[in-house]
């Protein structure tokens, strides 16, 4: 098994019934882990399956906020510098030519320049992930709700969450179903869990 699972799986059942809540809400903000298996992990340490299924639903999606809002932020700032500089640009150029001086060498460096630059991003970079590319299908295919909703069948919902904020999407938008998503899936395995855990038992 996994060590990360082993060590919250341990630590859960260790820790005095009121710290399982803060344990399992930890396990589920972890990539990998996230509300699906924390809940799981909460349920095999003997913990109540609503509480164990909240407070890893809760964990992930406070992980998937922070990442959301960073996300965006930091998106932002690089479409404000990239306007910037294609103001700048296009003011040097309009000055080039008011000059009478070389006219076209401005512009043109510049938009060599970004071309280059993206050109270089994609064939440089490294290879997708298999999961990145199942969930940039699902994206293609779906809309926001379809991949939100599949996206765990691919990748983490962190990783999900900062492919959607990379696309543009709304923050909101991003939230809303990756909330819903999170919901759906921890309801999903905490049930597994609890009728498994209950047909072990009888």
């Amino acid at each position: 098994m996994n060590p990360v699972i082993d060590f919250f799986q341990g630590l859960a059942a260790h820790v005095p019934d009121l710290l399982q809540p803060f344990i399992i809400a930890a396990a589920g903000a972890v990539p990998f882990i996230e509300g699906e298996l924390s809940s799981i992990i909460g349920v095999w340490a003997g913990m109540n399956p609503i509480v164990a299924g909240v407070a890893g639903a809760i964990g992930n999606f406070i992980c998937v906020t922070v990442i959301v809002l960073l996300g965006a932020r930091a998106r932002r700032a690089v479409v404000t510098r990239k306007a910037e500089k294609r103001e700048l640009a296009a003011v040097g150029a309009g000055v080039s030519v008011g000059a009478g001086t070389a006219a076209e060498a401005p512009p043109a460096d510049g938009t060599a320049g970004d071309t280059v630059a993206e050109g270089n991003l994609g064939e440089e970079g490294k290879p997708e992930s298999k999961g990145r590319i199942k969930f940039k299908r699902f994206l293609t295919r779906f809309g926001v709700p379809g991949a939100s909703l599949l996206g765990p069948l691919a990748i983490p919902t962190q990783i999900t969450s900062t492919i959607l904020v990379g696309a543009g999407v709304k923050t909101s938008w991003i939230l809303l179903w990756q909330g819903i998503a999170i919901i759906a899936w921890t309801t999903l395995t905490t049930l597994i869990a609890t009728g498994a855990l209950t047909l072990l038992a009888g």
